[in-house]
């Protein structure tokens, strides 16, 4: 997932980075109760999660009413590399001496977070020159590789001793949030010799979104996640081909970090949760078999406040209507599991005495 500029600075500020003072709205209405709040001047941001809004007009100085009149419904109904404008950002502008780059990035083939800074920023990472680049563990940045980043750029003193609180801070944004990239780009060098981070960008993993329920209100969710929300059972759609399906969060992302760890590609996380009902998994059926990614089933159910003779009921249910026709990998323990394995003995539904040979088969034969 992709934040937008405004939603990654309130990230930002949460991790105690210093951003310019902003607001931002999606109506002319709240803009302009927002522009007389901030005062002018102030710059007009398109918040779109694409690159390039500058040289596209997507961002605007503006000094009077006038001029907010004119600019704020352009840029709202301008569109940038194919994506409309989602939202607006009204921000102070800064006086600017030097622009710098700072990035943190998940490296998956070295299983490491990788450091990028440059003296040089305001453009693309593929424009920036005189890289620096370190490879870090997957924990907090130090202050010893801060420092070294730092001088390698060129700041010392006061300079050097703000970059490297903001680094550690960037980190710690980085690792708690499992954020895939941090960037703050530019980095900027005020008239006053602090430093300020102009623009943000943070691109969330989707396989790790469901362990950060904070995330989930920048979250754009599809049809059938919101179908899930009103029929009371959490749905997040991911790209992989193996729908994973149990009753509580904690053995669902248990399950769910297994079977990534062997091979496995999950393509929902689905909590049934503990009001289940067999119409309620029904519906969770009716919305998996819309996913044509998904190739198998994986369950994990543990019988407490939900009988697993529910769920039995509604896979059943699901067969006769011909709903479903994938192969489905089940390991059921708990409250009636010995009844719910006699009803589905007889189905495409194969149980297993433990989720790890049911991940093993399920991975085997779905990649077959």
């Amino acid at each position: 997932m992709r934040l937008l500029e405004y939603q990654a600075k309130e990230l930002f500020k949460e991790f105690g980075i210093r951003v310019p003072e902003s607001i931002a709205s999606k109506d002319i209405e709240q803009g302009r109760i927002d522009a007389k709040k901030l005062g002018y001047p102030f710059v007009i941001k398109a918040q779109v999660p694409v690159g390039g809004r500058g040289k596209a007009g997507g961002i605007q100085k503006c000094n009077s009413d006038d001029e907010f009149e004119i600019k704020y419904p352009q840029i709202l109904g301008m569109s940038i590399k194919g994506e409309k404008t989602r939202a607006i950002l009204l921000e102070k502008m800064a006086e600017i001496e030097k622009e710098l780059y700072l990035s943190l990035f998940l490296n998956r083939s070295k299983r490491c977070y990788t450091i990028i800074a440059s003296s040089e920023g305001g453009v693309e990472i593929e424009s920036v020159k005189n890289q620096t680049i370190k490879e870090v563990g997957l924990g907090d940045v130090g202050d010893e590789t801060a420092k070294e980043v730092a001088n390698e750029i060129g700041l010392q003193g006061s300079q050097e001793e703000e970059f490297v609180t903001m680094l550690k801070q960037l980190s710690k944004l980085t690792v708690e949030k499992e954020a895939e990239l941090a960037e703050i780009n530019p980095l900027a060098i005020l008239k006053d010799g602090s430093i300020m981070a102009l623009d943000g960008k943070v691109m969330t993993d989707d396989n790790s979104n469901f362990r950060h329920e904070e995330l989930s209100k920048y979250q754009e969710k599809s049809e059938l996640e919101e179908r899930a929300e009103k029929s009371g059972f959490s749905l997040v759609e991911l790209d992989g081909n193996i729908a994973v399906i149990g009753n509580g969060a904690g053995l669902v992302m248990s399950t769910f970090d297994m079977l990534a760890d062997n091979g496995g590609k999950p393509a929902t996380f689905l909590d049934v949760g503990g009001g289940a009902t067999t119409e309620s998994v029904y519906e969770a059926l009716t919305l998996i078999s819309k996913m044509n990614r998904v190739k198998g089933i994986l369950v994990n159910l543990y019988g407490g406040i939900v009988k697993t003779t529910t769920v039995a009921s509604a896979f059943i249910k699901a067969y006769d209507e011909n709903l479903i026709d994938l192969p489905v990998f089940a390991r059921l323990m708990g409250a009636e599991s010995d009844k719910a394995k006699e009803m589905l003995k007889n189905t495409k539904t194969k149980i297993f005495d433990s989720v790890e040979d049911a991940i093993n088969t399920a991975v085997m034969e779905v990649n077959r």
